[in-house]
């Protein structure tokens, strides 16, 4: 099969998609098929080709959020080359940039489409709005997304339940979803992977002794992930046990999360490393005993899969997302309040046997997220796409009338200094 993967986010970028994009990319060429990747050119406003042209970076401009590039909607000069490709599929990571050049290809050249939904874009609405108008502008929002995926994608994979319930339950999506957990290769996590002295080196290098219990957590230091109930919690914890909070990653609220860790006096009990390599990352999993995350914001949580593989014990909120991995009582706990947070890390601290039984059960758990696995649910996804492609030809008329609407009253609403979304 001749699968192209348009995504906003490939390596070196680090983040969970592009992460989710190359492990794909890698699993589906294992099985044998031919995989060509259209994303953006982070560096500078030109076009490149790598990998014997499978790989097209299309200019993209900074928009202001990380270090995320738009595209235009129809890059000219990588038409003619994805034409030749000859794709059988394609598979969109994204609502808009790339995501919309996925969109016109699909259409012009009559290939289904199949698209991944990562984002919870209502957490990000913020990032805009700067808490103005947020009513109208999630509105907008989901108008958006259930424009691109109902009236654009043959068929739509989503990662958790969570997921699935946004789109059938308050999006009202009348096309297919599939519920497809993302994967990873759960063995680049692997502890007998890694030698003795590199970790060594690294512990050093960050200032991490032996004999402190490591709490971790990987991922944007933003609002949405809630790293500041972690910090807080540390503050107690210090008090009583040799632990550190080893905090992995880069974000808009790095200094606010340094400056409260000074705020309680403990910043020798919470490490910030910064941004970390993609390939560098799966060593700090290894300096850790357990992994913890705040975050309600996930669509799925790979870092949480991702620790599991590396044998650690997850703490993490009780959210949707992650209670399909985090089995309570066996390889993880999940919590409601910042009480019941310390009160699992204390468990852990206090009780060597059960960490250990439940980092091994996390390892075997990790397992069944495997990028083969993975790789082959979502071409049973592709056969889906294909064979139905001709069955799913629909006008967008009535939900783009409905966006149009809604965006006429937002504007209307911003000039009155009402929000007319309610």
């Amino acid at each position: 099969m001749r699968i192209g993967i348009f995504t906003d986010t490939y390596p070196p970028f680090v983040n969970g998609v592009s992460t989710s994009v190359a492990m794909l990319e890698k699993a589906l060429t294992k099985l044998g098929h031919q995989v060509y990747i259209v994303t953006v050119n982070t560096e500078n406003m030109k076009y490149k080709y790598e990998n014997n042209d499978h790989i097209i970076r299309i200019p993209g401009v900074p928009i202001g959020i990380y270090d995320y590039r738009l595209t235009g909607a129809y890059p000219l000069k990588a038409v003619k080359k994805i034409a030749k490709w000859n794709l059988d599929v394609i598979h969109s990571q994204t609502e808009f940039g790339v995501g919309t050049f996925a969109r016109i290809i699909a259409k012009q050249y009559n290939i289904p489409l199949v698209h991944t939904y990562h984002t919870m874009y209502e957490d990000y609405v913020h990032y805009i709005t700067k808490g103005y108008f947020d009513g109208p502008s999630k509105k907008i929002v989901e108008y958006l997304t259930n424009f691109y995926c109902d009236q654009t994608a043959t068929e739509l994979i989503v990662p958790t339940k969570k997921t699935y319930d946004l789109f059938k339950e308050k999006y009202h999506y009348t096309r297919n979803v599939h519920i497809v957990p993302t994967g990873i290769e759960v063995e680049r996590f692997y502890s007998e992977n890694f030698k003795k002295k590199e970790l060594d080196d690294l512990r050093n290098q960050i200032g991490l002794s032996k004999d402190q219990f490591t709490i971790l957590f990987v991922g944007r230091l933003a609002a949405e992930k809630s790293v500041d109930l972690l910090i807080e919690a540390q503050r107690d914890l210090a008090k009583k046990y040799n632990a550190v909070l080893m905090i992995v990653g880069d974000g808009p609220d790095m200094q606010k999360y340094q400056e409260l860790a000074m705020k309680y006096n403990i910043e020798d009990n919470v490490i910030f490393t910064g941004k970390v390599p993609w390939t560098e990352v799966t060593k700090y999993y290894q300096l850790a005993d357990i992994f913890a995350t705040a975050s309600r914001s996930e669509t799925q949580g790979l870092t949480v899969i991702e620790a599991m593989a590396a044998s650690l014990p997850v703490v993490a909120v009780d959210d949707e997302s992650f209670r399909t991995v985090v089995v309570e009582g066996l390889n993880g706990e999940l919590f409601d309040t910042k009480g019941e947070y310390k009160k699992y890390v204390e468990s852990f601290i206090n009780d060597p046997v059960k960490l250990k039984r439940f980092s091994k059960q996390a390892r075997i758990n990790a397992d069944q997220y495997s990028s083969k696995y993975f790789a082959e649910r979502v071409l049973d996804v592709y056969e889906d796409a294909i064979s139905n492609v001709s069955g799913n030809e629909k006008k967008d008329k009535t939900i783009m009338n409905g966006f149009k609407e809604t965006v006429k009253r937002t504007i209307k609403g911003v000039f009155h200094g009402k929000d007319n979304s309610r």
